[in-house]
């Protein structure tokens, strides 16, 4: 099956794109390289580089279209704003145009930002979201939900009927570029570095992260579904950064703590309801906290 995946360079989109591969897959990556994995394009994957933006042509056309381009980590999304909602207004639009074209199935990958600072805990699907447009965090946030309802207008328009929406919750594992500034690279490089963990606030917000394989596995099993409303995908187990912090100390080494302001929208609680991919796709995570940190531990110790 010939498969575009936009964003393939990156962390998610080149795990992505390694399991297309394994399965025998002509895997096409449109890609700018302006935060790509340090493991690179896979071998075998075609590399375009491109804008979503303004894309060239890609060669189609494609069963399967998988969006994934998108500036992801919030110094980078933060240091350009504008292109950040360019690539999931215009971007995503383009895509979409694609994929009617080629009468191909796409898949959104769209992100737990939707529900902003949540007000309901754990989020379901049918949570709308409570975010803030003034927030600097926002060009992120509505930039994905803007291209949710492009997708939906879309499919009710029957232009592109064969679409998916994953809502991705914070992943992790090897493939990380260690400097993307999110909290799972951010602490782990300075305790392997020796230097104190930088928390924000004052450690009580909560996270839930997802190890990047099951994430994948999630995302793969969405995409032959038939099912066509938006899920959520990521590990349901919550903890909050302090305690974070504790799994990184004790599996590097204490090295101190450095607490400063909380930035500016920091959600304060974030959960994902992931009964409707175990009950639709039979998918839940399978690996634990303990085990991802150490296999990213190791993938981190490789490149510093």
């Amino acid at each position: 099956m010939r498969v575009l995946v936009t964003g393939g360079a990156g962390f998610l989109g080149r795990a992505l794109v390694s399991r297309l591969l394994a399965v025998g897959d002509d895997v096409v990556v449109l890609d700018n390289l302006s935060s790509p994995s340090p493991l690179g394009v896979p071998d075998g994957a075609r590399l375009i580089v491109g804008d979503v933006i303004d894309p060239p042509d890609v060669g189609g056309p494609f069963a399967r279209i998988f969006h994934m381009a998108s500036p992801a980590s919030p110094p980078r999304y933060l240091l350009d704003p504008i292109g950040t909602l360019r690539a999931g207004a215009e971007g995503t639009r383009r895509m979409l145009d694609l994929a009617g074209s080629w009468g191909a199935r796409l898949l959104y990958t769209s992100t737990s930002e939707v529900y902003g600072d949540p007000e309901v805990h754990p989020q379901s699907e049918s949570y709308s979201g409570s975010v803030s447009l003034l927030s600097s965090r926002a060009c992120y946030d509505e930039a994905k939900r803007y291209g949710e309802a492009l997708v939906y207008a879309y499919r009710r328009a029957g232009v592109v009927e064969d679409s998916r929406v994953a809502r991705i919750f914070n992943t992790y594992g090897p493939g990380m570029d260690p400097a993307d500034g999110r909290i799972v690279s951010n602490l782990l490089v300075q305790a392997l570095k020796g230097q104190p963990l930088t928390i924000y606030g004052d450690g009580a917000q909560t996270r839930s992260f997802c190890y990047v394989d099951d994430m994948i596995e999630g995302l793969l099993r969405l995409a032959e579904s038939d099912h066509r409303a938006p899920m959520n995908l990521g590990n349901p187990d919550e903890i909050t950064i302090s305690q974070f912090a504790d799994v990184v100390a004790q599996m590097v080494g204490d090295t101190g703590r450095e607490h400063r302001a909380l930035p500016e929208g920091d959600p304060q609680r974030r959960r994902p309801d992931i009964n409707l991919a175990r009950r639709v796709l039979g998918w839940e995570p399978s690996v634990s906290l303990a085990i991802g940190m150490e296999r990213t531990r190791t993938y981190f110790e490789g490149l510093l």
